[in-house]
């Protein structure tokens, strides 16, 4: 794993004004209780349209956000796009071989400096009006600017953010002072992966070594709910037999179990029989949910990376990106992954916009967990908690 750390903003921020804490936030909401005895959050956390803002500043941005494979930067020039926390990203490792990211955002009026998901650029140049930077950042070119009045290019460099790797994976982090090291947070995962291949063959654990997996496509999914609403229903597997039959045939539902961690908390079980959508028969599947929005679903040569994204109050997408180890039938499996994930997630997707829709009715405010099966959603919602109670100046009772 390498850690790149920013280097103080090359040019002037942007304006923070930071939300004020939503008028919904009650500070009894705050206090975290066991798991049997807890209550769920308020669904006003679910639909109120201050929590918006409120978890992108607080939450998302204080959290280190997957953007995509590393074997895209592994060369001097490449660089990957995308969107995280609401702001548009660009990663790129630069002459030196350093690895950098930075807003995809000009200086000179917001527009973007590369367009494409992934490629090479020696220079970054906005698409909107031609202002060119370095990859260090630096301004270098800016077309007619020549009778503008006191203009330096030294106060137009691109701010910098924090990027690092694991496990062949990009990560950006838009408030690194705020947040653990992403080592910190991913402690254990591999060490856990790694673990559960001793004694067995040579071939079945490097086909858990999830830093030599590569990547093979990328979809989307929209959905009409909330972003922790769609966190909720993948951390447990109480849903399991009534929304996916299909995938409750596939695992063995009588010993589904769930840990926590600081971090993260893993969902795992034993595949029932052999399949082209989890992989061979007493093989284990894990679910890794990494606070706050990543999921990380591990099963025998392949890995799917799943990131939660904010749209709107009432709106969500996730992104799902399919990785897999040197495995002959690596395109076949893809193919099937694909359409089995689309299954799911249609019905994950009904559900969840159909649960939105309940908890903006009257008929419900909050409810309880099953101390079997919801000891991770209980796990997300009191970290949700600890990020609301560190960003306000709310105090338990």
């Amino acid at each position: 794993m390498s850690t790149t750390h920013p280097h103080t903003p090359i040019g002037p921020a942007a304006p923070d004004a930071p939300p004020r804490p939503p008028a919904a936030l009650k500070a009894d909401d705050l206090t975290t209780r066991p798991l049997a005895t807890s209550q769920t959050i308020p669904s006003a956390w679910y639909t109120d349209p201050e929590f918006h803002a409120f978890d992108r500043r607080y939450v998302l941005e204080r959290s280190w956000q997957y953007v995509g494979p590393a074997s895209r930067t592994a060369e001097p020039f490449s660089y990957i796009s995308d969107f995280v926390a609401g702001n548009p990203v660009v990663v790129v490792r630069d002459r030196g071989g350093t690895l950098r990211a930075f807003y995809n955002v000009c200086k000179h009026r917001g527009g973007p400096l590369v367009t494409a998901p992934c490629g090479t650029a020696r220079m970054l140049q906005c698409q909107y009006h031609g202002w060119t930077y370095r990859l260090d950042g630096m301004l270098r070119g800016v077309p007619r600017f020549d009778r503008t009045e006191l203009f330096d290019k030294r106060d137009y460099g691109l701010t910098e953010i924090a990027v690092a790797t694991w496990e062949g994976l990009v990560f950006v982090c838009l408030r690194p002072d705020e947040t653990p090291p992403l080592a910190e947070i991913m402690d254990g995962i591999r060490e856990r992966i790694e673990a559960s291949e001793t004694g067995h063959p040579a071939a079945a654990r490097s086909a858990c070594d999830l830093a030599s997996f590569q990547f093979a496509a990328r979809d989307t999914y929209d959905v009409n709910a909330n972003w922790k609403v769609y966190v909720d229903n993948y951390l447990e597997g109480y849903h399991l037999p009534l929304v996916h039959p299909e995938l409750c045939d596939l695992l063995d539902f009588g010993t589904y179990n769930t840990e926590t961690f600081d971090w993260y908390s893993l969902q795992h079980s034993p595949i029932r029989a052999d399949s082209d959508a989890c992989g061979p028969a007493n093989e284990q599947a894990y679910y890794y949910f990494v606070f706050p929005n990543l999921m990380l679903n591990i099963l025998p040569g392949r890995l799917q990376v799943n990131r939660v994204d904010q749209v709107r109050p009432n709106a969500c997408s996730v992104v799902f990106d399919y990785y897999y180890g040197e495995l002959p039938t690596a395109a076949d499996r893809a193919a099937a992954d694909r359409t089995f994930s689309d299954r799911v997630q249609a019905e994950d997707i009904d559900i969840c916009e159909h649960v939105q829709r309940g908890l903006e009715s009257n008929a419900y405010d909050r409810g309880r967990f099953s101390y079997d099966l919801e000891g991770g959603v209980h796990h997300f919602q009191t970290r949700l908690k600890r990020a609301y109670h560190r960003a306000t100046s709310v105090r338990p009772e």
